[in-house]
């Protein structure tokens, strides 16, 4: 049966709230991974751009000891150069973790805001919260 207007603003409020603090999650535990897993390239490319004489030319010892504008360009290389399997390494990490952490599920449709009555899966896959009831079974056309 559907709420009353009131009571379909605090459930949509609610919904909303939720599904904006799951995402937030998610975003959190994605940029902790990419900045743990990138941590290298990071660090790689700051001192090959810290140290090169045309971009900031430090006055840090280990950059007049140790790096010369070669051995500077060829830091700023090597960390792009290793970006990219890095990326998909960080990215790989993450969908494993959302997907055992099932934090996609988490998202909430704002059809429960509308309808009173709506149980709640708890399946060993997930826990889907579909209005109608639960379902093994996502048909496109519902």
């Amino acid at each position: 049966q559907p709420r009353s207007p009131c009571c379909c603003l605090a459930w949509t409020l609610l919904i909303g709230t939720m599904n904006c603090l799951v995402f937030l999650l998610n975003l959190l535990l994605m940029f902790v991974i990419f900045t743990v897993v990138l941590l290298p390239t990071i660090v790689v490319v700051y001192f090959g751009f810290q140290c090169h004489s045309q971009v900031l030319h430090s006055s840090a010892r280990y950059c007049k000891s140790l790096l010369d504008d070669n051995s500077s360009s060829a830091l700023i290389i090597l960390g792009f150069v290793i970006m990219s399997p890095l990326l998909v390494v960080a990215m790989a990490i993450y969908c494993s973790l959302a997907r055992r952490l099932q934090l996609l599920v988490c998202f909430q449709p704002y059809s429960l805001a509308l309808y009173k009555g709506g149980s709640c899966c708890h399946a060993g896959e997930g826990a889907l919260c579909w209005p109608r009831g639960c379902s093994r079974q996502l048909k496109a056309w519902v």
